[in-house]
């Protein structure tokens, strides 16, 4: 319950994180979302009875199970905010890897947790976890303070009536003075916004079956990968198997690792081989190697078998292999799991599809968490097959339904549906009146026509 607690926090924050983000702004947003996880931290740190732990736990919102592992994607409407904050203040071709840069974060807060948890763990007296729980303090601070800093997104002060300031804003933000272009189609898209009275309810509309479909699918496949049960449970998950209460917390460490140079690859290639391309060969990488962790797993324990002390070139083989399986997910489902839903909806739907977005991954993050370990006692290594029927659904979901998205601007997104084979049917030229414009690749970019 404390390690899943959260998520139900969760999922009921981004329900109206939709609102939040759109009268109050991007960047107040994430000031409200810091303070609330420094108070969270505070009472975790200091807390005396276990309804204090989920209290506390409740008041941050992270996606994994330790607190300091956290940098930047954290606390109540933080997950609507930032991914939607990065994909709108970020230059078409660089938005992918600008946006991957908040994953890299997670990534840096996950290895560092895992190693001061390690050294935590070996602390006399049995007071380790209020440092690992208290030690939240700090990337809660660094948000508060970061976003007093960072400017709000020209797209959400148009959406809030400030247009002129926005124009200013957008040229300080590009280093250009000529940004008429790119003003009048945030302007265009905040106009026809403001004619949607229920975001909400729009997302049921027929032209934004694409957009609706993609909102609930993506997050649905992220958490059913199996990622977490490699990144939740890691020291459980390797004890079980044979590692030795040491041994495991170092394998977590070394996957914290992986995790980290693997997500750098992903900043790398994301706008140089599309999120395509990431998405297809992660899942077929993740696939193999679950079933080969399966199979390695299997053969020593069998079904009923009692797992002991693992031979060690065993334990490096599976080790491998399930590192090799966390570097395929960092490098894809992990980071465009969030990167695609933040740059793939018009701004009239933008808000709330990105809260729905965050619920159902909400949802599933708490499911998984809550039937894991019965799942693992039950399944044994099966649990691996499970997943990878999974990522078999998924992989074959992104290559027929999917369309690429890298270097489109993001308030023109609606051309990459409607040359879509099966999403076209969905775009009408009533529904988009300037469906006409044509985006034209030039290079490594495209331009009107």
């Amino acid at each position: 319950m404390f390690t899943s607690s959260l998520y139900l926090a969760a999922l009921l924050s981004s329900l109206v994180a939709s609102t939040v983000t759109r009268k109050l702004g991007r960047k107040l947003s994430m000031l409200f979302g810091g303070v609330l996880f420094c108070a969270g931290a505070l009472i975790n740190g200091f807390a005396k009875a276990v309804w204090m732990l989920i209290v506390g736990r409740i008041f941050w919102v992270s996606e994994l199970d330790l607190p300091i592992r956290l940098y930047f994607r954290i606390v109540f409407v933080i997950f609507s905010s930032v991914p939607l904050y990065l994909s709108e203040m970020a230059p078409y071709k660089y938005r992918g890897a600008l946006n991957i840069g908040f994953q890299l974060s997670i990534t840096v807060g996950i290895l560092a947790a895992n190693v001061l948890n390690y050294g935590f763990a070996k602390i006399k007296g049995g007071w380790g976890w209020r440092l690992s729980l208290g030690g939240a303090m700090v990337p809660a601070l660094i948000i508060t303070v970061g976003s007093l800093i960072l400017p709000e997104t020209p797209n959400s002060m148009i959406e809030r009536g400030n247009q002129e300031e926005a124009r200013t804003k957008l040229k300080r933000i590009r280093g250009i003075a000529d940004v008429d272009e790119e003003f009048n189609d945030l302007v265009a898209a905040s106009e026809a916004s403001r004619k949607v009275e229920h975001p909400w309810r729009n997302l049921l509309r027929r032209k934004y079956r694409p957009h609706l479909t993609m909102a609930i699918a993506i997050p649905f496949f992220q958490q059913l990968t199996g990622i977490n049960v490699i990144m939740f449970y890691a020291p459980v998950l390797f004890k079980t198997i044979g590692f030795g209460s040491d041994n495991a917390l170092m394998s977590a460490v070394i996957t914290g690792g992986v995790n980290v140079l693997a997500t750098i690859v992903s900043i790398y290639g994301v706008d140089k081989w599309g999120r395509r391309f990431l998405f297809i060969e992660g899942g077929i990488q993740m696939l193999i190697c679950q079933v080969v962790v399966a199979i390695c797993i299997g053969v020593k324990f069998g079904v009923n078998g009692d797992p002991g002390e693992l031979p060690r070139w065993y334990a490096i083989v599976v080790v491998l292999f399930i590192c090799i399986y966390v570097a395929g997910f960092a490098w894809s489902w992990g980071p465009l799991g969030w990167l695609v839903p933040s740059e793939i909806f018009p701004l009239e739907i933008r808000s709330a599809a990105q809260s729905l977005n965050v619920s159902v991954n909400m949802v599933f993050t708490f499911a998984v968490a809550q039937v894991f370990m019965t799942m693992l006692c039950h399944l044994k290594f099966g649990l691996f097959l499970f997943f990878g029927f999974f990522v078999i659904v998924m992989t074959v979901f992104i290559y027929f339904f999917l369309p690429e998205t890298k270097n489109i601007p993001i308030e023109e997104m609606v051309i990459v549906w409607k040359e879509h084979w099966f999403w076209s049917r969905f775009m009408s030229d009533v529904d988009y009146p300037n469906g006409s414009i044509e985006l034209k690749k030039g290079g490594d970019s495209y331009h009107k026509v």
